[in-house]
């Protein structure tokens, strides 16, 4: 059944972030946990911790370090919407987030989108706002079944080292 859910978690930035990292909407695992990637079969910490050649950070506490060590901020596309779980494909009525406040108040000189319904909202709600064209990378969902491990690790480390390097 769908719910009509408003995003529950705080974008995670600050002043020293250079780079911000947008997913669609939390899934349930996410909401339960405040904070993002939380479903234990999400690659995202994964493929980031492998990007940064750093230890997988299993806590929220760690994951908020790690985030803050390697300049990255987070936040969703999609503050809210109507959507049946987690199911990604079942979003509708949508209410793009306000990425203003981030980007006034930090470095962000890029924007990566994880997936391509990210890239599909940020592309229709989002990106006249502020300017900045987003580079979609593909989904750690473990519904992009697609994708390996390696194949999606390779994939994030080429874009997000080769804009660092920019």
């Amino acid at each position: 059944m769908k719910e009509h859910i408003i995003h529950p978690i705080p974008p995670f930035y600050d002043k020293d972030s250079t780079i911000l990292i947008l997913g669609s909407f939390p899934s349930v695992k996410s909401r339960e946990q405040m904070f993002f990637y939380g479903h234990p079969q999400n690659r995202y910490w994964k493929v980031i911790a492998s990007v940064f050649e750093d230890d997988v950070p299993l806590t929220i506490p760690a994951k908020k370090a790690f985030l803050k060590k390697h300049h990255i901020a987070m936040w969703d596309v999609i503050g809210s919407c109507d959507i049946t779980g987690s199911s990604d494909s079942s979003i509708e009525n949508v209410t793009a987030n306000d990425l203003s406040a981030i980007l006034g108040s930090s470095k962000i000189t890029k924007i990566f989108v994880n997936g391509k319904t990210a890239e599909k909202y940020y592309k229709k709600y989002t990106e006249q706002n502020t300017g900045i064209k987003a580079v979609c990378l593909p989904s750690t969902s473990p519904a992009n079944a697609a994708w390996s491990m390696e194949r999606l690790t390779e994939y994030w480390r080429t874009a997000i080292l080769q804009e660092e390097e920019t």
